[in-house]
């Protein structure tokens, strides 16, 4: 009989360029060598070298026959691409770890269907620091940088006890540490009285940008 505690999967969710990539890469580097917790890759139908986060790069021929396959456990498409996770993060979860992945928020109500217990991340910036933020990682045309603004200032979240809201409007330093305690929160765990080598552990490893 197994009695380990399940893990939560903690979903991170948020209009694209509010930084979730870069918040993901400060936990993750934060949280190295703390075996419960787990960033997995997501494999996406855009190329390996395109920028931003470290993924799994698959043409979208790859990704349907892995769809087809149930390889994923959660998968959707969003702004002509395909992003998946892979179904493997089950049995971590199921061994205890806390799983922590980036997803649109179209999965949430599957997430919460199928894993148990789930916790949601939405994370938020002002509409000015958004079109700067877009604009400055230089992947969209002005012409889908509005577009995106437009989804952002649509963009809602249900209000319920298993959803938490960052904003990361104020230095990535600082986010990433607000991100830290919150996960760690979510897992029962203290985060520590001193957090000033957590910070220089920041500063000598740049954040990926969104």
């Amino acid at each position: 009989m197994n009695n380990v505690k399940r893990g939560s999967l903690v979903l991170v969710v948020g209009p694209s360029g509010v930084g979730k990539d870069s918040l993901l890469e400060g936990a993750r580097t934060l949280m190295r060598g703390q075996s419960g917790f787990y960033f997995p890759r997501r494999l996406i139908t855009r190329p390996g070298n395109a920028g931003g986060e470290d993924h799994v790069a698959l043409s979208e021929a790859e990704f349907t026959t892995l769809e087809g396959s149930g390889a994923f456990a959660l998968h959707w498409r969003a702004h002509g691409l395909c992003y998946g996770i892979l179904a493997a993060i089950t049995d971590d979860l199921a061994n205890g770890r806390h799983v922590v992945v980036n997803v649109s928020r179209s999965v949430i109500d599957e997430a919460r269907a199928r894993f148990s217990p789930v916790q949601v991340i939405c994370v938020s910036v002002p509409p000015p620091l958004l079109a700067a933020r877009l604009r400055a990682r230089g992947r969209e045309s002005e012409a889908d940088i509005v577009k995106r603004l437009q989804q952002a200032s649509a963009y809602q979240i249900a209000d319920r006890p298993d959803t938490h809201v960052l904003s990361n409007e104020g230095p990535l330093k600082e986010s990433v540490m607000v991100f830290y305690r919150l996960l760690k929160s979510i897992a029962g765990a203290a985060a520590g009285a001193d957090l000033e080598p957590l910070r220089q552990q920041l500063d000598e490893a740049p954040t990926a940008a969104e």
